[in-house]
């Protein structure tokens, strides 16, 4: 059986220089495909209320949705190392608040929690790790702050861009995160705060020079008709889904099926 995955194997694998391998999902069959082809993480990430759940952006996210999909993913999958992410409202408001939300995530099968935000969100992270909570950053693009941000624009770019970007991921290493998802970054800019840091960075839209990837897995598998420009399509699932339900629907109605090889014995 395959080890493991645990936190600090994510630091290892930055000082190999072994590419981290990183998956969203929210339900239990998915995260056990994810983990019987290799992934090394799992992310439970409040893409879940854009993918699964209808909604226009992750803001309308809750907690008792975070805590039902991580439950789900916790049950499904073994091997990977299991993120779950703090939805909106889930810490803002104190750090006590923030500690407590956590701790309901672990209870539903986390090993980790990501908080969005630098700088200004360095004191909530601390607070996390001084209660013995591992914690993943996010700076860059963050989608909970996308009416802020005026929309999903690549951050780093123009007068101050680089610093803002840099000292919001020194500040969540200092903070003592375990790692950094790096969201729409310029590629150069990426390079550079990856040899910077001590802790690893995890890619999505910063180019092929982070410490490993992650894609939201409706994206990755075709089940979508629209990705971001930086997405690649590994498969087409969504293809294959619909193909299949089309001929479920005729055979349904033409009486084809069931037929006697799919019908109990009478």
């Amino acid at each position: 059986m395959a080890k493991k995955v645990r936190v600090h194997h994510f630091a290892e694998k930055k000082q190999a220089g072994e590419p981290i391998v990183m998956l969203t999902a929210y339900d239990a069959m998915t995260a056990k495909i994810f983990d019987d082809a290799g992934v090394d993480s799992i992310l439970v990430g409040d893409s879940y209320g854009t993918t699964m759940l209808g909604y226009l952006s992750t803001i309308p996210v809750e907690m008792s949705d975070m805590c039902r999909a991580t439950a789900a993913v916790a049950r499904g999958a073994q091997r990977p190392f299991i993120i779950a992410d703090m939805p909106l409202g889930a810490s803002e408001v104190s750090d006590a608040q923030a500690v407590e939300n956590a701790i309901a995530l672990l209870k539903a099968g986390a090993e980790a929690v990501k908080v969005e935000g630098g700088v200004a969100r360095a004191h909530t992270i601390r607070a996390l790790v001084d209660a013995g909570i591992n914690v993943c950053g996010h700076v860059g693009y963050t989608p909970q702050s996308i009416n802020a941000l005026g929309g999903p624009r690549v951050q780093g770019r123009g007068d101050g861009g680089y610093e803002k970007l840099r000292a919001d991921a020194l500040a969540v290493q200092e903070a003592g995160a375990f790692a950094v998802v790096f969201e729409m970054v310029p590629e150069p800019l990426a390079e550079k705060i990856t040899a910077e840091l001590t802790i690893p960075t995890i890619g999505i839209g910063a180019g092929n020079v982070c410490d490993g990837q992650v894609l939201v897995w409706t994206d990755m598998a075709g089940m979508t008709d629209w990705q971001p420009s930086f997405v690649k399509r590994f498969g087409e699932i969504g293809e294959a889904l619909r193909s299949a339900t089309e001929t479920y629907c005729a055979e349904v109605r033409s009486r084809a099926f069931p037929d006697p090889d799919h019908t109990f014995d009478k």
